[in-house]
Order: C-alpha cells, then sequence, then structure tokens
C-alpha cells in the first residue's frame, strides 16, 4: 500500500475561495478548500485526498469549507455488504435490457448531444445547458487520475453516460447525465446500482459517493445505499438510521 509520505501530497498547496452561492440549501453562502497545482494530483494523490473528502471536476480537486456550516458530509458505500433493497432490486430487473461498456475520456457527439438534452431538461437556466463542447470537455474529459466513461445502451443508442474514476480504495462517482425521456426507468439508480457491482468486481471496497446533505433533497438520497460510511470529525462513521431519514419523511 502507498505511504502518506510517498505520495508528493506534501508538496501541495491548499487555498480557500471567496464566499460563493450555495448550490444545495438555498440562503446560504458556500466556500471551498482547493488543492493546487492541478499536475500533482494523480491516481495515487488524488485516492488519498477522496480519503479526506475531497472530490474532482476537471482538474479542479476541492472539498466543503463554508464558515457557519458543515451539512456537506462525504460519503461512500461498503460495496461487499449492500444488499439492494425492494425498489432497488425493481430497479435492476426493469433495467436489464442495458448494457454498458467503460470507454476513454474521448469527445463524442452523441454524448455531448446527450449531456445538453439532459441539461436543457434538469438544470435549465443553470448556465449547464448552454456549455460548449470545450466546456463540456473541461468538465468531463480533463482529468488526471484513472477514469472512464461508462457507456449506458440500450436499442443500439447510448441513454446514459457516467465518468468515473478508479482510485486505490475504490470508485468514484464524478458525474452522470441521461435520457430525460426515460424518468420511468430510473436510471440514476440504475448507474449507482451498477457502480456498486463495478467495484465489487474489480475488488474494491468502497463507491465513493459525493457529499451527503440531510437537508438537500437533490443529496439526500445518497442514504438509500447502505451501508453508507460518512466522514466527520475526521473519521469515517456508518450513517445511523436515525440520520438516513430525510427532513422530506
Amino acid at each position: 500500500m502507498t505511504l502518506l509520505t510517498e505520495l508528493p501530497i506534501q508538496r501541495l498547496q491548499f487555498y480557500l475561495t471567496a464566499p460563493y452561492p450555495c448550490s444545495y440549501l438555498p440562503d446560504r453562502l458556500a466556500r471551498s478548500q482547493v488543492a493546487t497545482p492541478a499536475a500533482l494530483v494523480d491516481t495515487a494523490v488524488f485516492s488519498e485526498l477522496a480519503r479526506h473528502g475531497f472530490r474532482r471536476s476537471g482538474h479542479y480537486v476541492y472539498r466543503p469549507r463554508c464558515d457557519e456550516c458543515a451539512a456537506c458530509l462525504p460519503a461512500r458505500v461498503r460495496v461487499d455488504e449492500f444488499v439492494p433493497r425492494r425498489s432497488q432490486r425493481r430497479c435492476l430487473s426493469r433495467n436489464q435490457d442495458i448494457g454498458y461498456v467503460l470507454r476513454p475520456l474521448e469527445f463524442s457527439d452523441e454524448h455531448y448531444a446527450l449531456y445538453r438534452r439532459y441539461q436543457a431538461t434538469r438544470h435549465a437556466g443553470s448556465g449547464m445547458d448552454q456549455d460548449s463542447r470545450e466546456q463540456y470537455r473541461a468538465f468531463l474529459l480533463a482529468s488526471g487520475v484513472d477514469s472512464a466513461l461508462a457507456e449506458f445502451s440500450l436499442d443500439g443508442r447510448v441513454v446514459m453516460v457516467s465518468l468515473i474514476d478508479r482510485l486505490l480504495t475504490g470508485l468514484s462517482a464524478v458525474y452522470t447525465f441521461y435520457d430525460p425521456d426515460l424518468a420511468r426507468r430510473s436510471l440514476g439508480v440504475y448507474n449507482v446500482l451498477s457502480q456498486i457491482d463495478l467495484a465489487r468486481a474489480m475488488g474494491l471496497p468502497y463507491l465513493y459517493l459525493g457529499y451527503w446533505i440531510r437537508e438537500s433533497a437533490k443529496m439526500a438520497y445518497k442514504s438509500d445505499y447502505r451501508p453508507l460510511e460518512i466522514l466527520r470529525d475526521g473519521a469515517w462513521t456508518l450513517l445511523t438510521d436515525m440520520e438516513a431519514k430525510s427532513l422530506s419523511q
């Protein structure tokens, strides 16, 4: 196992961004701690950073460091202990006709068209629905770590694409977009279940799911994939039944 002292993490610098509007909780300001320079962040380095709650967006590596809020909690699934619930088993059955392959980070017109449709439907007015090809490449195809695109197809056409990182301790789910016309298939759920199976097949113990935010409907869903570990106060601990109940339940 690679030791922390063998990695160039000690050469990284970390800075805090200026406050900006929070993307998940209304009327709150957020700040991020950013790791630089990006050129030092390879698979081994990012594996260690992920263990400390960092995420990746292109070459931008960050974790929340808000002044008055600690709602964003890094989350990861213990894949060997995960057993799908009844609704998740139904999702797997409903999507048995969908297959996927892992592809390198290369631009595809079909992927980009699907991305634009997804953003226009799910995030209209966010700015991402107007992303150019160059912005798309910088967001999804720029990586210094071991990354791949999981391409999901149905009847010969791509219906979902998921960017994943293969780290030393698990897979990291970076970003997913899918056909908005297939809402009944619950493709987002199917994607997470597929990545759990893929991590297990690769012999990796965890699937990193980003941040669990109890007060955010967009982020609280991650408690559906348990056992789920949460990073707080520097230690990974299991999410409890009481904590898993979102405010909407």
